[in-house]
């Protein structure tokens, strides 16, 4: 053990706390099947010192404690009243004497107390992430986002993991008491209707994520143009016998990817047909799961051997395409000479398995969610925004064509239900890698 952690202590020496948090704390629990649902988690934000520097900065830090407001005053020869206008940039200070105070607090090291800090401005400076099945690889990589940005913000964030929309409402209850989080990011979920009227109220800055109602900013990718961009591109390979393997039919997810399935078709004069769609009989993280992925691609496989010669399939996440190309791997269908597989999301185990997906920016949309809640805390006046993504195609090797990482796609217009708002937008993105 002393070994490994010494490695990976190595490995990171210039990774920030948040990256190590994401990706081995919450990506090494959840690679070891452990499961989070249900549970609220703290993870603080304040400490932004990677852990390598930790030792090196111990005796730093012991001096920074015993600094303090009365100690700057007295070297600077001003009152602490003088001391509290130089620290929080008052403007009705010299410019003398705020640079000799600001000086002084770098020399000995002061760091202002952080309770004091945040009962002066009546924040907590603690926001709440209520996420149904977080150990879904999807929610992971979104929470690294969150992470990062709450590090350079210095702010804490409250976990809370759903399995059920009971447990959506007691998170929202908690953190709408007063003094708990200074707001709320709310993923993949319908704001319960009881509960809307009660943020409103209350003035809870809260932003949706994968989700979206009228009186709150929203964050989402269009599932439905996804989805019929990577059919667009299947179809263009000269596939027409295409199947769908969808999550739960009670996911939005799923709802929307079906409909943008059923529009590229439509687009193209090909019939629906319904046994084409390959839906998981386990209900766990709604069906995007390596085991349902499995499931679903030995059911296409049993169809296909009956008599309906399908070479093509789109899949709902990476997660359910690494689940059905293993299956059609223990098969011997070679993919994609006898079998196109295109997935949802890309993860980042999508590119080191080759598996062709619809790109989701899910760091940036983690780093964009937080900065629109730390405007709406800052000014709760502010209309509320609406911004969509449209996922781009990530052509590699499981689904034929010309590769190509960086590879978008326009499929043309489709009418497509777009929330109407003043502050709407929508964004195309590119992330390299």
């Amino acid at each position: 053990m002393r070994k490994y952690t010494e490695r990976r202590r190595k490995t990171q020496e210039d990774a920030p706390r948040g990256r190590i948090l994401g990706q081995a704390l919450i990506g090494g629990l959840l690679a070891r099947g452990l499961d989070f649902q249900g549970c609220s988690y703290i993870f603080c934000g304040s400490a932004s010192t990677p852990l390598t520097h930790v030792r090196e900065h111990s005796e730093e830090r012991h001096r920074s404690m015993t600094a303090t407001i009365y100690d700057l005053a007295r070297e600077a020869g001003v009152g602490i009243a003088t001391v509290s206008r130089c620290l929080n940039n008052h403007p009705a200070v010299a410019h003398d004497t705020r640079r000799r105070v600001l000086a002084i607090a770098r020399r000995l090291h002061y760091q202002p107390h952080a309770n004091a800090q945040r009962l002066a401005s009546s924040r907590t400076n603690t926001f709440a992430a209520i996420i149904p099945f977080f150990t879904n690889y999807f929610f992971v990589q979104i929470l690294q986002g969150i992470q990062d940005r709450a590090l350079e913000l210095g702010l804490d964030m409250v976990l809370h993991g759903v399995t059920e929309p009971s447990h959506a409402d007691q998170a929202l209850a908690r953190s709408l008491q007063r003094g708990r989080v200074d707001g709320v990011l709310y993923f993949s979920m319908p704001v319960p209707e009881s509960f809307a009227p009660r943020i409103r109220q209350r003035k809870l800055p809260i932003v949706l994520v994968d989700a979206y109602h009228p009186w709150f900013d929203s964050i989402h990718v269009e599932n439905r143009r996804g989805a019929f961009l990577a059919m667009q591109h299947l179809l263009r390979l000269g596939h027409q016998r295409i199947a769908l393997i969808n999550g739960r039919p009670s996911a939005r997810p799923s709802q929307e990817r079906l409909a943008g399935y059923r529009d590229a078709l439509r687009a193209h004069d090909l019939p629906f047909n319904r046994a084409r769609v390959f839906v998981p009989h386990t209900t766990r993280l709604d069906g995007f799961a390596e085991e349902a992925g499995r499931e679903t691609m030995r059911e296409l496989l049993r169809a296909r051997s009956g008599g309906d010669p399908m070479t093509a399939v789109l899949v709902a996440s990476d997660i359910q395409a690494i689940g059905a190309l293993e299956e059609a791997r223990r098969a011997g269908v070679r993919v994609p000479e006898d079998l196109a597989v295109l997935g949802f999301d890309d993860i980042d185990l999508a590119r080191h398995l080759g598996l062709s997906t619809m790109r989701q920016p899910l760091l940036e949309m983690g780093v964009l969610a937080l900065n629109q809640l730390h405007r709406r805390i800052s000014d709760p006046t502010l209309p509320p925004s609406v911004v969509s993504f449209v996922p781009k195609l990530v052509v590699r090797r499981t689904c034929g064509g010309q590769p190509s990482d960086e590879l978008a796609v326009d499929g043309g217009s489709i009418p497509l239900a777009d929330p109407a708002s003043a502050g709407s937008e929508t964004r195309s993105f590119h992330r390299s890698r």
